[in-house]
């Protein structure tokens, strides 16, 4: 199976571990959220910061959350500065790739000594999603 958006994912993350190798660990996460914003400026990538979207049950408004980015409309990142990534980030950003129905998001850690990166697969995709 070839990994859907493989190449810009691995854009995304080479974005990430650029801003880490200058910044290394230690800030809070919004100094990496700012970084990375301009990282990503400067590779060319479009995206959102602090992308609002609607969350829904059973075709009901149920309000909102912002995701950290939404990039080339496809692809959610969701950024942490903890020092390891546990089980409940990735479940949080696995429900945001199903409620938002997205193919892919990333989840990424600046708080660790070595970046921290997970890909989260949405294995529910409806064919239509609404942003």
């Amino acid at each position: 199976m070839i990994m859907e958006h493989k190449e810009l994912t691995h854009k995304i993350i080479g974005a990430a571990m650029e801003v880490h190798k200058h910044l290394g660990n230690g800030f809070q996460e919004v100094v990496y959220q700012r970084a990375l914003a301009i990282e990503m400026t400067m590779q060319g990538l479009i995206y959102s910061r602090e992308h609002e979207m609607p969350l829904q049950y059973k075709g009901h408004d149920v309000g909102t959350r912002r995701v950290d980015f939404l990039v080339e409309d496809e692809i959610m990142v969701e950024i942490k500065a903890i020092i390891n990534l546990e089980d409940v980030h990735l479940a949080q950003a696995m429900n945001y790739v199903e409620a938002y129905n997205l193919n892919i998001g990333l989840l990424i850690n600046f708080g660790a000594k070595s970046l921290q990166f997970k890909r989260v697969h949405n294995n529910n995709r409806k064919s239509i999603r609404k942003l």
